[in-house]
């Protein structure tokens, strides 16, 4: 059984289905750094996982040039075209 978190009020939990796994993980991984403190360095611990449990699997890293704004569309239309998954650092 697996239990998701939710950060939301506790007294009224929320049942989640998990999307269903395709068993292995393959093809490139993108880690964006949206630039908030600390976020790099999450991102450095989720890559050296990463390689660690797939290492056929490619990692691109991505940053955005500030937090305090929305990501450029011309960087979205980058990470898009090249990554098929993205994982989004919001660590303070």
């Amino acid at each position: 059984m697996t239990v998701i978190l939710d950060p939301t009020d506790e007294r009224k939990p929320v049942t989640r289905q998990i999307t269903p796994r395709a068993g292995s993980l393959q093809g490139t991984i993108g880690l964006l750094d949206i630039r908030k403190p600390r976020g790099n360095v999450l991102l450095d611990e989720l890559e050296r996982q990463l390689k660690a449990a797939a290492p056929e699997i490619t990692v691109k890293r991505f940053a955005k040039p500030t937090f305090t704004k929305p990501c450029p569309d011309d960087l979205r239309r980058d990470i898009a075209g090249e990554v098929d998954y993205l994982v989004e650092a919001l660590a303070d």
